[in-house]
């Protein structure tokens, strides 16, 4: 299969109090970037999550974001974090020891102290499995958004091959018509300047005349790249980056095609070519 490297995706994780929002959205880059916006509550969670999405895609900027919210008319006990106030009052004890004449905390400090009171309405072990539910599912979604993206891309170009193809093969049919046209048009400023009409003069201008405007390696090395370009896309996989370097190939034999043109037909299909080749090119960009 082919996968482009856009794409979209979202899932809603509801437990007893809460909601849980996994969002991802796939855009296209040279390698796999992968950010986070996370609630600090779910930050410790960022190196397993990175892990996931590298054991599933390749390339593109990766955007993951988790919001996390509990509903509304649920009752939520707070709950006391009892290691933390062991702690305050351990300090709470040390620092008496050393300034005797110094206020011990008293209940509401320690109420209002960060972190003391919890409203989690799942335990943090749960809520990190939901959240990894909701990635792994979010992630498979993003796949099948892509890969459905990358099948239209799929199509695209091989709708783009089929022209060149056509084009090659108009360029192949015209270079011996040119030849004639050629051949005719000598014969006639021969006769026309009243010189002998030579047969062999004729034929050495001819041979001349067909090796400077002998395309045929070019047009032999077009029809490579696009068979090339058609077997990498029905073999599937990682291909973007090959893709995008036989467009450069592509590009260049074109380019070598116009400027050794001695022929307004030819002109023509170098320039279409060229167009078709940008086009290809730049949807390869979005191709993982």
């Amino acid at each position: 299969m082919i996968h482009s490297m856009t794409g979209y995706a979202v899932t809603t994780k509801k437990t007893i109090n809460s909601l849980l929002s996994m969002e991802l959205r796939s855009l296209n880059h040279r390698y796999l970037d992968i950010q986070f916006r996370l609630p600090d509550e779910f930050r410790l969670l960022e190196p397993v999550m990175r892990e996931l999405l590298a054991t599933k895609l390749n390339r593109g900027r990766i955007e993951c974001h988790l919001s996390f919210a509990k509903l509304s008319g649920t009752e939520n006990p707070q709950q006391l974090n009892v290691d933390l106030m062991q702690k305050l009052t351990a300090l709470d004890c040390a620092v008496r020891v050393s300034l005797p004449d110094a206020l011990s905390l008293r209940v509401v400090d320690i109420l209002r102290w960060p972190g003391i009171l919890s409203d989690d309405v799942l335990p943090t072990d749960d809520l990190y499995g939901v959240c990894m539910e909701a990635l792994q599912i979010t992630a498979d979604e993003l796949m099948v958004s892509r890969n459905r993206e990358g099948q239209k891309i799929k199509i695209l170009l091989f709708g783009h091959l089929d022209k060149i193809n056509q084009l090659i093969s108009e360029a192949v049919l015209h270079i011996p018509v040119l030849l004639r046209a050629f051949q005719e048009k000598l014969a006639a400023r021969l006769r026309d300047a009243m010189i002998n009409c030579d047969d062999d003069r004729i034929r050495q201008e001819l041979v001349l005349f067909a090796s400077k405007i002998d395309v045929d390696e070019e047009l032999s090395r077009l029809q490579t790249h696009s068979d090339e370009v058609r077997r990498i896309l029905i073999a599937g996989g990682v291909i973007g980056k090959r893709l995008d370097f036989l467009m450069q190939e592509l590009n260049r034999e074109a380019n070598t095609l116009g400027s050794k043109s001695a022929d307004v037909k030819i002109s023509s299909i170098s320039m279409e070519l060229k167009i078709l080749i940008e086009q290809m090119r730049e949807q390869i960009q979005n191709i993982e």
